[in-house]
């Protein structure tokens, strides 16, 4: 896969079709080739240039070198609503991270969809670079502010005491984590492939905790995001123990004009099901964008 250099690092990305740019930003811990093909697929069948990169310390991008805090403290400080401090970066320097990307590869604004802390930071995109983000879609997110959209505590409990991941045990914990955290459509077997694959490409155990310490220290996007204009479309799973529903209720009411989807089948995750629904409801966020600037057409996006 090709690599631009972006903000001193490197970062791993991937394009397939032509036509308008559409930036997937993905979650904690989760590598770009976790995004489905099917649904990438989707998106480049209606004539789009979709763009998946590794964020910054997972996959194939760079690993940052200062030593975050266990992930035990990190859901601390999110349960107690108290952030971080002295962490090597946030949510802002990932959003600075695509953009950077964007600048890579030359295009001026694009489509962006982001799933949880991939939402998060499609949020802060939309905030501190508003002419790249034509549309914005937050998926399985929230707005920061410590009372929505936190984590089950019955949940938090078995996170903070998950075995130390080695490459030993990484491939069945994953397969655990996203039992727990997943809607009924789960697939065990199929997620237990991807594992397989997720450990061979990249393991990266610290990383992960330096993208949890980011999240944990990051800012309350509430009446920052009141200024977003860019048509808005959330997502959510009404079955989300990770990030529960009230993050997506409040996602869409910080976003004026926003519109809110609440799936009743979806965990926290992106169930196969589902594909076309998300497709079209994003396609149909899309539409409002460029009726909003009809003069601008995919010529515009280069």
């Amino acid at each position: 896969m090709p690599q631009a250099q972006v903000n001193k690092l490197t970062i791993e990305y991937d394009i397939k079709g032509t036509g308008e740019p559409l930036l997937l930003i993905h979650g904690l811990n989760t590598q770009l080739i976790e995004w489905p093909e099917e649904l990438v697929d989707l998106f480049v069948d209606e004539g789009f240039r979709v763009i998946r990169f590794d964020n910054r310390d997972i996959g194939l991008s760079t690993q940052g070198t200062w030593t975050p805090p266990t992930t035990a403290k990190a859901v601390a400080a999110i349960l107690a609503k108290r952030p971080l401090k002295g962490v090597g970066y946030t949510l802002v320097d990932m959003a600075d991270d695509a953009a950077g990307l964007l600048d890579a590869l030359d295009i001026k604004s694009a489509h962006i969809v982001g799933v949880s802390m991939g939402g998060m930071i499609a949020q802060e995109l939309a905030i501190n670079h508003p002419t790249r983000v034509r549309s914005m879609c937050s998926i399985m997110s929230n707005v920061g502010d410590r009372k929505s959209g936190g984590v089950k505590l019955s949940l938090a409990r078995k996170i903070v005491r998950r075995p130390a991941p080695t490459r030993g045990n990484a491939v069945e914990e994953d397969v655990k984590l996203n039992e727990l955290i997943s809607g009924p459509h789960f697939d065990v077997g199929e997620r237990r492939a991807l594992a397989a694959t997720l450990v061979e490409r990249s393991f990266t155990p610290k990383g992960t905790e330096r993208q949890l310490a980011a999240i944990s220290a990051s800012r309350d996007r509430t009446e920052l995001l009141a200024a977003v204009t860019a048509p808005t479309l959330v997502i959510h799973g009404l079955l989300d123990p990770l990030v529960k529903p009230s993050g997506g209720v409040a996602t869409a009411m910080a976003v004026p004009g926003s519109r809110l989807l609440a799936l009743p089948d979806m965990g926290h995750d992106l169930p196969q099901p589902r594909f076309t629904e998300i497709r079209d409801a994003i396609l149909d966020n899309i539409r409002r964008a460029s009726s909003a600037h009809p003069h601008q057409g995919a010529e515009n996006f280069h």
